[in-house]
């Protein structure tokens, strides 16, 4: 899946999708997509990352008590 840094633009292919939905984990493995060369996997943090279209990732990816609230 590929999201957006929310700070500059660039987008990260996300590797472990698991992790991007599990509220419980705070960040994600992904590449970078940027310039020629495909980049090494690192990782994200998830309240970094937003959608293409700029809108921020599900509450229920990032937040363990959405529920409650």
């Amino acid at each position: 899946m590929l999201l957006a840094e929310q700070s500059t633009g660039h987008m990260i292919e996300v590797l472990d999708l698991g992790a991007l939905f599990n509220p419980f984990e705070s960040r994600v493995t992904g590449c970078l997509h940027f310039g020629e060369e495909a980049q090494d996997p690192e990782p994200y943090d998830k309240n970094t990352l937003v959608f293409p279209s700029g809108e921020p990732l599900p509450r229920c990816w990032v937040d363990a008590d959405y529920r409650k609230s």
